[in-house]
């Protein structure tokens, strides 16, 4: 499963790295949980969608400690995944996933039988004429990270998507020239994260072609930041913690890990974005620590201390 094989890919690399560099992380993360066993962002209380993200923050760093797992259990428990949109959804699963393997409960045993199929109409109530998948009900047209999150919930699910053609169609009309993928259909001017939600699925469909591989690689050339990083855009000039481990995630799959040295992109993510009392904000700006962030820092360093899948 991708998100299963992409924590262990960066777990293995992590594991290289001393627990001491680790632990003010971990326990960033850990202060983060509440009493009601969720996770919250930089204000509010617990929600699922910073809840995943700490949750797999932990899960790279050595998992979960037995009673963060159980206060969990008994956040996860409260939600209803029916009712959650497809980034919640996502999370809740994956999360569950993490609970059992961690040796709690099963959480899923404990929801009405039909729920997979609940969810997965759910899902493809969502489909659109294009062949994609759209934010909400309210969306007329697919989504090109919503696609990719769709395709990782039906493989959590354990259900084949339906159409792929469709959807790979839907994906490489996401095209541009400049070689990277949009969000949706009207936009001109590619992102670094839409790309690499394209170029994930594609992989995962075995339809990533050479010419579209050298088309990607020449976008993601245009958006490396002289801080050492990838930005979000051609526009946008600054790096951030979310665009390099995408764009860094990117390259390595495509085998063009040196299209950015590891050593400046490790320079970038420790003189600013990493916080020395724990924790990684999102950009140079960026005054604060959040899960979301921390979990790209994380994901970085194991990136590419792990070297090419």
């Amino acid at each position: 499963m991708y998100l299963l094989s992409l924590a262990d890919r960066i777990s293995r690399g992590l594991g290289r790295i001393p627990v001491a560099e680790l632990q003010p992380h971990r326990e960033f993360v850990l202060s983060q949980q509440t009493a009601n066993g969720g996770f919250h962002g930089r204000e509010g209380d617990a929600d699922l969608y910073y809840t995943g993200f700490a949750v797999r923050a932990l899960a790279v760093t050595g998992g979960l400690p037995d009673d963060s797992r159980d206060l969990l259990s008994d956040f996860l428990r409260q939600q209803n995944p029916a009712a959650a949109g497809t980034i919640d959804l996502l999370s809740w699963l994956y999360s569950a996933a993490v609970v059992q393997a961690s040796g709690g409960e099963d959480l899923l045993a404990s929801q009405p039988a039909d729920l997979v199929d609940v969810l997965i109409a759910g899902q493809l109530s969502l489909r659109r004429d294009d062949g994609g998948f759209a934010k909400s009900a309210e969306g007329a047209l697919g989504s090109t990270y919503h696609s990719f999150l769709a395709a990782l919930v039906m493989e959590l699910l354990g259900r084949d998507l339906p159409r792929p053609n469709a959807l790979a169609q839907f994906l490489f009309d996401r095209q541009r020239d400049d070689g990277g993928f949009v969000e949706i259909a009207p936009m001109k001017r590619s992102g670094t994260n839409p790309t690499a939600a394209a170029v994930a699925v594609l992989r995962t469909m075995n339809l990533l072609d050479a010419q579209t591989r050298e088309d990607v690689l020449g976008f993601l050339g245009d958006v490396i930041s002289t801080e050492g990083g990838f930005q979000a855009n051609t526009r946008i000039e600054f790096a951030d913690g979310l665009s390099t481990f995408t764009g860094l995630l990117t390259a390595q799959d495509l085998s063009a890990a040196d299209l950015l040295p590891s050593s400046r992109i490790l320079k970038y993510v420790r003189s600013q974005l990493e916080i020395s009392g724990g924790g990684f904000r999102g950009a140079s700006w960026d005054q604060q620590a959040d899960v979301e962030y921390t979990f790209y820092g994380l994901g970085i360093i194991g990136l590419i201390s792990s070297g090419n899948p």
